[in-house]
């Protein structure tokens, strides 16, 4: 066999094993059926802007072990995400702090707040039953209606009556004045970009692009000693159980003639009358200027349009129901049966990740390996 490691997908969970098995002298070899390498992390650079192509992507941690590993790789800057909401023409803060409650109620202080949140959430005295009823017993009727309600039901095109409670478990609500959105310790964005990070993890590994793993499976498997698998579950044992379903994503980006289109990174379109989820303004990523510190006097944004997966479409998120959480079950089952594939990652585990659970996942993953030690 040439290598140690086939490692299937050159998005994060792939990249980070690769680095770990080359760190430790191993041969890998990495195949991604795409024409680029960092998965959905992707960021192209257009004249200076590190557009995300596959949708906004914020390193944040509270996790010393996974910054420290990210800052081997890249120069990170300092953003911080802020985004804010836009309810028909209505502009709210992002988290809930006390500057979106006094714009909402008009309430100053703290305690204002908390008083009228107490109030709204009195409207539900029993179990919640959905996702509309779990969120007004947690932050009330005006912000549901205002912030979560339009926003839910585009990202999964469903009512917010007719989701499960469990998909908000709990909403962050801040009684500071604090616009942080993630309040995490260590948080910011590659200063080159993502791509240039992925690129330098999979320093010393052997890549091959436009390669369709599922297609020729037994040749590439016979490759290497492991196979470490991060496409979908249900794609690599043919769809056996049935189709796994995730929510998908469509990007309409466009470059524009303008130094500042929205005045901030993200915008949340949270009524549901408008068709797209949100506005990424990407050059605020990297403060309006390039890797030179050059101001930039054009600006690129993207729409994101949430829509419902089909064979064909790039999964995005899982869809965590009773009904799909079974048929991973059973996939699960057969994965854990296969001799000598490894399934990591977003699509190999059937789970939703930010990248730090990504990386460290990815690293536990390798260490718990003998690897011959």
């Amino acid at each position: 066999m040439q290598y140690d490691y086939l490692i299937v997908g050159a998005g994060l969970y792939g990249a980070v094993f690769a680095s770990r098995a080359v760190q430790e002298g191993k041969r890998v070899l990495v195949v991604d059926k795409r024409d680029t390498v960092g998965g959905n992390l992707y960021t192209e650079n257009v004249g200076g802007i590190h557009v995300h192509r596959y949708g906004a992507h914020i390193f944040h941690t509270n996790d010393r072990r996974a910054w420290d590993y990210v800052q081997r790789f890249a120069a990170f800057n300092r953003f911080t995400n802020s985004p804010v909401a836009n309810f028909h023409g209505e502009i709210y803060s992002l988290p809930f702090s006390m500057y979106t409650f006094n714009r909402m109620w008009g309430v100053v202080t703290p305690e204002e707040a908390a008083r009228k949140i107490a109030e709204q959430r009195a409207e539900i005295t029993w179990e919640p039953r959905n996702l509309e009823e779990q969120a007004i017993s947690l932050v009330g009727r005006d912000v549901y209606e205002k912030l979560i309600k339009g926003y839910t039901e585009k990202q999964w095109g469903r009512d917010c009556r007719d989701l499960p409670a469990f998909i908000i478990r709990r909403l962050p609500v801040r009684l500071t004045y604090d616009n942080n959105y993630f309040n995490a310790l260590y948080q910011g964005i590659p200063v080159c970009g993502y791509t240039k990070m992925v690129e330098e993890m999979l320093t010393g590994a052997d890549v091959q692009l436009d390669v369709d793993y599922l297609e020729n499976k037994e040749n590439l498997s016979g490759l290497a000693k492991t196979v470490v698998y991060t496409g979908p579950v249900d794609a690599y044992f043919g769809y056996a159980y049935g189709n796994l379903a995730y929510r998908s994503v469509r990007f309409e980006t466009q470059k524009l003639p303008v130094p500042n289109f929205q005045g901030n990174a993200v915008v949340n379109y949270t009524d549901r009358e408008t068709p797209f989820t949100r506005i990424i303004e990407h050059k605020w990523f990297t403060f309006g200027r390039d890797e030179n510190g050059q101001e930039i006097p054009f600006t690129v944004v993207s729409r994101e349009y949430s829509s419902e997966w089909k064979p064909g479409d790039e999964p995005y998120y899982p869809v965590n129901d009773e009904k799909n959480a079974a048929i991973y079950q059973k996939y699960r089952a057969l994965a854990e049966k296969e001799h000598g594939v490894i399934f990591g990652g977003r699509l190999g585990e059937y789970r939703y990740y930010d990248m730090d659970q990504v990386i460290l996942s990815a690293l536990d993953r390798y260490d718990a390996l003998d690897n011959g030690r």
